[in-house]
């Protein structure tokens, strides 16, 4: 394989064969070719292990627009092979290691490091970090789509990269700027690129992580916080893929307290429904439903998804008070759902106007939508529709994921291209 590297102005050569085209903005890739503005850091004894990029922060946020100055990059050491040994059409949702990671770090006060790009592996940390003594993290999940003509797909990256900004507000934590957010998870998803599964086989999930990786011993925030991103090749959450969902009700633990961490996506939000998750799918259930945890009577989400309850033409979702995540999909949900002529409420919503429903669906980035065939609450089970998805379900679905995969012009302006 040729060792190559393209990049814009004059021709000449650095460190480990590396070859440098001044007259061309290139692309970084292996094939087909990276696009994203990159410059290439000073060659040193790692360039033969690995790729490292600088990450320039952007002086615009405009996310829809691919400004690419770009690298390409074909070496033995550090590019495999095109293909990847994966049967697209049984993939579930579970980690499969990609190529390349990204990874920034920021002192307690600081701004994040331009970042690097480097492969995929066990991370070194202290034993006393914040992540790991106090639960100082975060995270974000956000997918790539392949689409029938070559490009790939974000979903509304600066979405993610905002609402983490929130959490690490919340979590005593420096964030990485809008920008350098968006930009990072555009390097990471094109250096994986060969993981993103064919059109309409899947997509690629990107997982962006924010922690307090500096060593701690008294309760207060780590000295030193890390950015960083890993992707994997996923298909369907659910095993019923879009098919009913069965759900029981908890009655007696909360997934969050009014006050509390419920409203940011901070690492611990998760741990804490383990429990309860575990013993609704040994008894058959897919997933939990949460009750608020001071009426116990108002629903607020299942373990990683919102709820939506939907009664003749009106759609209901739990508003946002500090306890309930603010889901990008959901949001998106929620403008289609009114676009296409639903009305669509934010409020309160009982258990009872649960049961009563004419239909009920979950959203989330890793579901998309999640239609629920069945509730259980205190021994009793209502069921919804007797024909499988619900038409309201089957539409929202259809509409955001055509929108997600390219199928139909993004008339939201939500999807970012990366080619």
């Amino acid at each position: 394989m040729e060792t190559s590297a393209v990049f814009s102005n004059a021709a000449t050569t650095i460190g480990g064969g590396f070859h440098r085209d001044t007259t061309n903005v290139g692309l970084l890739s292996r094939s087909p070719y990276l696009k994203t503005r990159f410059s290439f850091l000073p060659p040193n004894s790692k360039l033969q292990n690995h790729l490292r990029f600088n990450l320039p922060i952007a002086n615009t946020t405009n996310y829809g627009t691919n400004n690419a100055q770009a690298v390409r990059v074909d070496s033995p050491l550090s590019v495999p092979s095109d293909t990847v040994d994966i049967d697209w059409d049984t993939i579930g949702f579970g980690l499969v290691n990609t190529d390349y990671m990204y990874t920034s770090k920021c002192a307690l006060g600081g701004s994040f490091s331009k970042g690097e790009l480097v492969p995929f592996g066990n991370i070194e940390i202290n034993p006393s970090a914040g992540v790991l003594n106090y639960g100082q993290g975060l995270f974000e999940g956000l997918k790539a789509y392949r689409t029938e003509d070559g490009n790939i797909l974000l979903f509304r990256p600066e979405e993610n990269a905002t609402r983490m900004t929130m959490g690490a507000e919340r979590m005593c934590m420096p964030a990485p700027s809008i920008d350098q957010f968006v930009q990072a998870v555009k390097a990471t998803v094109l250096a994986n690129e060969r993981w993103i599964p064919p059109p309409g086989k899947g997509s690629l999930y990107i997982r962006p992580l924010l922690i307090g990786s500096g060593s701690v011993l008294g309760l207060a925030p780590a000295p030193e916080y890390t950015f960083l991103i890993y992707v994997s090749p996923v298909g369907n959450y659910f095993k019923e893929g879009l098919s009913p969902i069965n759900l029981i009700i908890e009655t007696e633990m909360h997934r969050a307290t009014p006050g509390g961490t419920g409203g940011v996506k901070t690492i611990g939000n998760y741990a804490a429904v383990l429990k309860a998750q575990g013993a609704a799918k040994a008894r058959g259930y897919s997933d939990v439903l949460y009750l608020d945890s001071v009426h116990k009577n108002y629903l607020e989400e299942v373990s990683s998804c919102n709820i939506f309850v939907v009664k003749g033409n009106t759609i209901s979702t739990p508003d946002i008070k500090g306890t309930i995540l603010p889901g990008i999909t959901r949001k998106s949900i929620i403008d289609v759902a009114r676009d296409q002529g639903f009305q669509v409420e934010e409020r309160a919503v009982t258990v009872d106007e649960l049961l009563d429903a004419d239909e009920v669906f979950c959203t989330g980035t890793a579901v998309v939508v999640s239609p629920v065939g069945s509730i259980t609450y205190l021994g009793k089970r209502v069921t919804y529709g007797s024909d499988g998805v619900g038409l309201v379900s089957q539409k929202l679905y259809s509409t955001l994921t055509s929108l997600q995969m390219g199928l139909t012009d993004d008339k939201m302006g939500w999807t970012v291209k990366l080619k």
